[in-house]
């Protein structure tokens, strides 16, 4: 007989709470293979793609594309015996009604009780109860539609319950927590679903027009609400966290790159670099690991919980990157041990991959010091605030032609400016000076790079 298992929203990286849907991949009625990629979601740090975890026939998408899911809750609904000959139980062989036993214990029928309105099928994976939750209460078996002609589970459609702390309105968990988001009463809405079952299009309605409108609203209005979630959510998130915890100082350096530019000249036309986009930004980035072997401070952290000073002997290198979805900073894992040329194309595909969207949670995690390229942007340089769980960032600042005195003579020459922002618990004023100091003369004068 048909088999039917729910996929609950997995935890892609240490930590997640929530992700929004962007696309699915399949329909009801499709089969899925194991490990087939089936949606694709937001989480706080990048988009990702699921697999399917069994293989069977997609019956029910639990989750509409836009719609915000909390780690857990089942997002999908796959048959995987789909050659059963036996019909999937029907609600009136297995009413929803929890009067007969506790939640978590399994009714006539094999259905699990549950809380009524919105209960798992059977076979599928049970959730943990939310301390705040009303206590369930007897309600009386749902009317229930006909079946569908497809082999899917039929949905049980149950009345608002009444509760002793009052009326308390049909909806999922997804709908609830999205009517929370943006303020809206349930209590106050008429669901449109089955059985007055209030919809995620409800809610959006209410907010579209929460009162009867007494005039025409303001076509002029230079103004629109975008919600705050995703990566820019996390990102906010994060630099309010470290402004406020690690006491930032910036130190500025404006450096002669003229030699580092000739010398990037003469390396495109060499035969090992000239399938490889060898820009400004690699020269940075070989100067910053090179630089931090004699400053290691800056490649180290603060772990306050343990009141210690954790020292790497590894660079994983950030790299701040501007995507459409906000900014990411993906790591380029043991930059240390990578010639110029290969820091290039690592540098080259990480940006590539962040452009496109598919830089995965875990190339963003585990960074030791970071490098923001605002000169991309034409921008001379800024105080860039410190990436969480690091102690140094930064700021590359854009290459210009400038007057400059070489030998008592003004001449034009290639000129940038550097910023660096360190937290003052790991690193003092001496030591950023001198990894700033380091990273400009191996930027003024690549040679210098010998003698390290």
């Amino acid at each position: 007989m048909p088999q039917f298992k729910q996929f609950p929203l997995p935890d892609t990286a240490e930590g997640l709470t929530e992700a929004e849907i962007l696309t699915w991949h399949v329909k009801p009625g499709d089969a899925v293979k194991v490990n087939q990629i089936i949606l694709e979601i937001e989480t706080a740090k990048a988009a990702v793609e699921l697999p399917c975890p069994w293989d069977g026939v997609v019956t029910e998408l639990l989750a509409e594309v836009g719609q915000t899911v909390e780690v857990g809750v089942p997002i999908i609904t796959i048959d995987v015996d789909p050659t059963g000959s036996a019909p999937a139980p029907t609600p009136a062989a297995a009413p929803a009604s929890t009067s007969n036993g506790k939640i978590g214990e399994e009714m006539p029928g094999g259905r699990i009780a549950t809380l009524v309105g919105y209960g798992p099928r059977a076979g599928a994976a049970k959730r943990r109860a939310r301390k705040d939750a009303p206590a369930p209460v007897a309600a009386a078996p749902a009317p229930v539609a006909a079946p569908a002609p497809a082999p899917v589970a039929a949905a049980v459609v149950a009345e608002p319950v009444a509760t002793p702390g009052g009326y308390v309105p049909l909806a999922k968990p997804p709908v609830r927590k999205l009517a929370k988001d943006l303020g809206v009463d349930l209590h106050a809405l008429s669901g449109s679903g089955p059985g007055g079952v209030i919809t995620r299009e409800d809610v959006e309605q209410a907010v579209a027009s929460p009162t009867p409108a007494p005039a025409v609203a303001d076509p002029g209005s230079r103004e629109r609400r975008v919600p705050i979630k995703g990566v820019r959510k996390a990102t906010a998130q994060a630099m309010v966290d470290s402004a406020f915890t690690a006491p930032h100082v910036t130190e500025f350096l404006t450096v002669d790159v003229t030699p580092m530019m000739e010398l990037r000249a003469r390396l495109k036309n060499a035969p090992q670099f000239r399938d490889v986009k060898l820009t400004p930004l690699a020269f940075a980035a070989k100067a910053v690991v090179l630089a931090a072997r004699r400053t290691p401070d800056v490649n180290a952290t603060w772990d306050e919980a343990a009141q210690e000073i954790v020292y790497k002997d590894y660079v994983h290198l950030g790299i701040a990157a501007a995507t459409p979805r906000g900014l990411v900073v993906p790591k380029v894992r043991d930059a240390d041990r990578m010639s110029l040329r290969e820091l290039a194309v690592a540098l080259d595909a990480l940006a590539t991959t962040a452009r496109e969207g598919r830089t995965t949670p875990a190339d963003m995690m585990g960074g030791t010091i970071t490098i923001t390229n605002v000169g991309v942007f034409g921008v001379d340089t800024g105080t860039p605030i410190i990436n969480p769980g690091e102690s140094a960032i930064l700021a590359f600042g854009a290459i210009r032609d400038m007057p400059w005195v070489v030998d008592g003579q003004v001449v034009p020459r290639k000129v940038c400016q550097l910023a660096l922002s360190f937290d003052h618990r790991v690193v003092d004023g001496q030591q950023g000076s001198q990894f700033l100091a380091d990273v400009g003369a191996l930027l003024a004068d690549p040679g210098v790079a010998m003698t390290y």
